[in-house]
């Protein structure tokens, strides 16, 4: 041994950006690069950077692997450092630029603590040794990996196992499921949080029974995406209820649930319950004039394949779509977060189905930027959506399963902000 360590500075270039913005998939290679090297893995803690990128260090028996991404450019530093001769860190080195597709690499090797420099002195470190080794003899690895959901100016960071207990792509979008340590298992679409396992409930209920109970004999639904399983769940709590026609466009996100969200996804068993894997847009396009009592819109947010379910088109489809007394409830992003979107959809709604038919309802739920959520509620007959049905109520069997709705939340949740208001053109 000529050095007390081996000190590696590398760059990596025209890595794969997707990669690069991945901070499960960075904290993964990173892992199994210092294993595959030999070495021992005592701790990792990743987080994502701001705007874009990831940060992070794996804390080894024998020093660390650092690194920070650049997607913007391809780019990633790395920054490996070994004591010892038992661990090879270009190991590690080669193993990560295969990872991260890296087209080019240049790294700079050292020799730290060259021993041609040095003079050993006399230190006993017996007891010193002991006493570490009885304190790491019940020292297991751990993991500090960091969610995040965000944009260019505000962002949610969640803990979770470093474990991706599913992820798959399709045509449309990429599905994913974590096990976090706050909200438990989580549904991600694109990096952005889906639901959570501690509080679906907010969503999935009040996209729900506010409408059931205001117009209280709902019997046929049609739901736009709840691929989930969620918004079916609620729905088909009614004895009223009768027929339930899903329609999400990625059969990925029933397979996440089904698999590994079965709080959610009990109702798929519900023979009331009809899937169907399709155009949630050119299905409202094609069918038959006024076959439902309700259609719900559970979509994500404007981009992608939900991007359709934000216009005037596909809502004067569903307006046709519904009988005479039927309800439409949308997902319609949080008033403070996407407030142009927002206020878009209203507009586009209002001038459908009349403004003063059209209601919004909002609502709390941690998980969603900014915390407060809203649904426009559209009434195509004389259904006051603000007012239950006192007769559905009572006869429901399911109260003691409700988390988040009850009666006093349904009135309250129709109380507007001024500011919200002020948007909304309402004063």
């Amino acid at each position: 041994m000529s050095a007390l360590g081996k000190h590696i500075l590398v760059e990596f270039l025209g890595c794969e950006p997707e990669k690069l913005n991945d901070v499960t998939y960075i904290e993964t290679s990173m892992l199994e690069a210092a294993e595959k090297s030999g070495a021992t893995v005592i701790n990792s803690t990743f987080h994502h950077f701001s705007p874009f990128g990831v940060s992070g260090v794996i804390v080894i028996q024998e020093s660390h692997l650092a690194i920070h991404t650049w997607p913007e450019y391809q780019y990633a530093a790395l920054d490996l450092f070994t004591c010892g001769e038992e661990v090879d860190p270009w190991i590690s080195l080669e193993y990560l630029n295969k990872n991260l597709s890296a087209t080019n690499y240049s790294a700079l090797d050292l020799r730290r603590g060259s021993l041609n420099m040095l003079r050993r002195i006399d230190f006993d470190a017996r007891d010193i040794r002991e006493a570490a080794k009885n304190a790491e003899s019940g020292i297991r690895m751990t993991r500090n990996v960091w969610f995040t959901d965000k944009d260019e100016n505000q962002a949610l960071s969640l803990r979770h196992s470093g474990e991706i207990l599913y992820d798959k792509s399709s045509e449309y979008q990429r599905v994913r499921v974590l096990e976090t340590y706050a909200y438990g298992k989580m549904l991600t679409i694109d990096n952005i949080i889906m639901c959570t396992e501690a509080d679906e409930s907010h969503y999935h209920e009040m996209i729900s029974h506010p409408s059931l109970f205001s117009h209280g004999t709902v019997s046929n639904v049609l739901i736009i995406g709840g691929g989930d399983g969620g918004t079916a769940r609620e729905i088909l709590k009614h004895d009223t209820v009768k027929n339930v026609r899903l329609v999400e466009i990625d059969e990925n996100v029933i397979e996440a649930s089904k698999e590994h969200l079965p709080s959610l996804s009990s109702s798929f068993s519900d023979g009331r319950l009809e899937l169907i894997i399709g155009d949630g847009i050119e299905y409202v396009k094609n069918h038959d004039s006024g076959a439902f009592d309700l259609v719900i819109v559970d979509g994500s947010d404007p981009v992608g394949p939900a991007e359709g379910l934000f216009t005037a088109e596909f809502y004067k489809d569903c307006h046709r779509i519904l009988n005479e007394e039927g309800i439409l409830v949308t997902q319609s992003e949080s008033p403070h977060f996407n407030t142009d979107a927002f206020v878009e959809l209203n507009a586009v709604l209002t001038g459908i189905f009349k403004k003063e038919k059209v209601k919004v309802l909002l609502f709390n739920i941690p998980t969603y930027p900014s915390g407060i959520w809203s649904f426009n509620v559209a009434a195509k007959g004389n259904c006051d959506v603000r007012k239950i049905n006192e007769s559905c109520y009572n006869s429901f069997r399911h109260h003691d399963t409700l988390k988040y709705y009850n009666k006093k939340i349904h009135a309250a949740s129709f109380s507007l902000p001024n500011g919200v208001k002020k948007n909304l053109k309402l004063i």
